[in-house]
């Protein structure tokens, strides 16, 4: 076959989206203090657009909807002037699409990855110091993947001090989730293998332990030491040494070694106090049985069109640039009006169908976390998997049971060997470590048989996968546990 030029003219169809459309679904990645901080910007730089200082149109919790939830969304956008034009939709898969005619670049606030505006600073290419917070929380998503573990870790994160000591009892957690408090206990003693050492102690003698076990210091002496702390604060150096089992220079070794490490690890990590999570969503017990869903008023901007401004002095100007520039700002600023009338919107669906679908959670515990994926919810509403994903990132929830980021609700499922209904990975987690502990010594588990028994209940599962889910919870192989079922106490 002979290699030609030819020119060809074909018909194709596909989505261009405009800077503005573009710039509107970014709004969906901010949270309300983030959006807040960009209308403000806008505030100052736009002169048609003016303040709402009136009651929140958004929000209406006398109007209950037809399956006992609620929520704060109105179709209706009174007291906002829009502009005519197509409509805003930012319910598009922008991740897909691409379009060269818009490559202007407008300036949006910044967010992890992604969208660089103009004449971008040196210094703010710097990278931003880590707050405790925030290094916690990736070692948490990164060791954790039980929907449980990770809902106790969040609780016990914002339980933290200014010194890095778990501020409080560990009853109120279990209280709060609806769990067993030996649930919290070992997803407390995971943390405590976080980074930096020492970090989610009860007190001081805990703290030491914990750092001496990262140094694989914490012998029978050393812990016996730790536990009396009292007598080295009096000076009882004679009565320790005899404790402790070890002479006058091994002791004075050993106290060394305890003043070189950190009574309060976290001030040694940062020194910024904690910022508090602002909930983007609100959601309340309603009356006689549901929910009410709206959006948190306190932090969320509202801009109106000054019409009468724009009639004004549209009238005024003379020159072409003059009229052009108050085109542009008129057009900017009924865009971002009606932008931020659908991004409230779009929140709210979301977040009430969240609600909808793990009322069990709500209302009663944690161990009622039924699967969930962005599919499950996209279908519900009628809207794209990635439009739901960026509302579900970095936006958080205020609920009776605590502030969760909205992503937290999303748990893998996994299929019914009988056909029934789909089982929770964090279920199958939870009936797989009661298999392992109701093990007897001369009856120990393998996977195959763990599959087997998971079977019988109905739970259609892989030997991967039982061995996957142990691992993750940290539970030896059946030969590790059988020896040391076997081994003498």
């Amino acid at each position: 076959m002979a290699l030609t030029l030819r020119l060809d003219l074909r018909q194709s169809q596909s989505l261009v989206m405009t800077p503005q459309l573009q710039q509107a679904i970014k709004l969906l990645q901010l949270t309300n203090l983030e959006l807040s901080a960009y209308v403000e910007q806008e505030l100052e730089e736009n002169p048609l657009l003016e303040r709402d200082e009136g009651e929140n149109s958004l929000q209406d919790p006398d109007e209950p909807t037809d399956d006992g939830f609620e929520d704060g969304a109105d179709d209706s956008a009174d007291g906002m002037d829009f502009a005519a034009g197509d409509d805003l939709s930012l319910d598009v898969d922008v991740d897909n699409v691409w379009n060269n005619d818009s490559a202007q670049d407008y300036p949006m606030p910044e967010r992890g990855g992604g969208f660089d505006g103009p004449g971008q600073a040196i210094e703010q290419t710097l990278a931003g110091t880590v707050s405790l917070r925030d290094h916690l929380s990736q070692q948490l998503t990164m060791d954790l993947d039980d929907p449980v573990d990770l809902m106790i870790g969040v609780h016990l994160i914002d339980m933290l001090d200014e010194a890095g000591y778990i501020d409080g009892g560990l009853d109120r957690v279990a209280q709060v989730l609806g769990c067993g408090a030996d649930q919290v206990e070992k997803t407390l003693a995971r943390l405590q293998e976080f980074d930096p050492p020492g970090i989610f102690a009860r007190n001081l003698a805990e703290c030491l332990r914990l750092q001496l076990r990262d140094r694989d210091r914490l012998d029978p002496a050393m812990e016996i030491l730790v536990g009396n702390l009292d007598m080295l604060a009096r000076r009882e150096l004679a009565a320790l040494a005899e404790l402790c089992g070890v002479d006058a220079e091994d002791l004075a070794d050993m106290v060394i070694e305890i003043k070189s490490l950190d009574p309060k690890p976290a001030l040694a990590f940062d020194h910024t106090p904690a910022q508090l999570v602002v909930p983007d969503v609100i959601m309340r017990a309603r009356p006689g049985g549901g929910w009410i869903i709206e959006l948190n008023s306190a932090t969320l901007p509202r801009v109106l069109v000054n019409n009468q401004y724009h009639a004004r002095i549209k009238g005024a100007v003379r020159s072409k640039d003059d009229k052009q520039y108050i085109n542009e700002c008129f057009q900017s600023a009924n865009w971002l009006v009606k932008s931020l009338h659908q991004r409230a919107t779009t929140i709210l669906k979301v977040a009430t169908e969240i609600a909808r679908q793990q009322d069990g959670f709500f209302a009663n515990g944690v161990q009622y976390l039924r699967p969930l994926v962005l599919r499950d919810i996209a279908v519900a509403i009628d809207m794209h998997e990635s439009t739901v994903s960026r509302v579900t990132s970095n936006k958080y929830v205020s609920t009776p049971r605590g502030i969760y980021e909205l992503k937290y609700f999303f748990t893998p499922a996994i299929s019914s060997s009988s056909g029934g209904a789909s089982h929770s990975a964090e279920s199958v987690r939870h009936r797989i470590r009661e298999i392992i502990e109701a093990e007897k010594a001369d009856g120990v588990f393998s996977d195959d048989r763990i599959v087997k028994l998971l079977k019988g209940d109905g739970v259609d599962i892989a030997r991967r996968t039982v061995a996957k889910y142990r691992e993750a919870m940290h539970i030896p192989s059946s030969v590790q546990r059988r020896r040391e079922k076997a081994r003498p106490l």
